[in-house]
């Protein structure tokens, strides 16, 4: 997810991207101050606000996952990619989606099959078709060619992912216009 550090010039910056229905641009990003993330930037676009803010704070040396069931109030919705929940290890990126403050959807992009939540089927139809989940999701090839290298076409994987993320709950789709930067 290079695009949220290239568009908002935050190389080295571990992020998360933070959208919200139901509830103003102004309660979310109040929210996440409480919760100790400052806003890098913010905006408003398809009836979703958004936020991107630092996934941790060194400066209280806060390195826990952020509570997202406090900044979702009863009818409001609250979709979470975390970009990089441990790029030291490797980890892949995540992605929750809450309603009414309940978590009702979570995976890792690193096991779509793994999901869990009130719901871990919510958004199952749309990882079918876009082939990430299923019979068709895995490359056999090497099994008949021990010289194919699946991973050189599984490249884009991430971004199918983010893709059928968006499809889903209509999200805008990035570059995001920020209409505040941090310096």
């Amino acid at each position: 997810m290079t695009w949220i550090h290239d568009a908002y010039g935050l190389p080295g910056h571990e992020v998360n991207l933070v959208f919200a229905r139901g509830t103003s641009l102004a309660a979310l990003t109040a929210g996440l101050r409480e919760l100790n993330r400052e806003p890098l930037a913010e905006g408003e676009e398809g009836g979703w606000a958004w936020v991107v803010h630092d996934m941790v704070n060194d400066e209280l040396e806060d390195y826990e996952n952020v509570d997202y069931t406090r900044v979702c109030p009863p009818g409001a919705e609250v979709a979470v990619l975390v970009t990089e929940p441990c790029s030291a290890k490797a980890h892949a990126p995540d992605f929750t989606y809450l309603r009414d403050g309940k978590w009702t959807l979570h995976f890792s992009f690193e096991d779509l099959e793994q999901r869990v939540g009130d719901n871990p089927d919510y958004m199952s139809a749309e990882l079918l078709a876009a082939n990430l989940i299923g019979p068709d999701a895995e490359c056999l090839a090497w099994e008949t060619d021990p010289a194919h290298d699946c991973d050189a076409h599984d490249f884009d994987r991430e971004e199918r992912i983010v893709r059928a993320i968006a499809a889903c709950f209509a999200l805008p789709s990035p570059p995001l216009a920020p209409e505040v930067v941090a310096a």
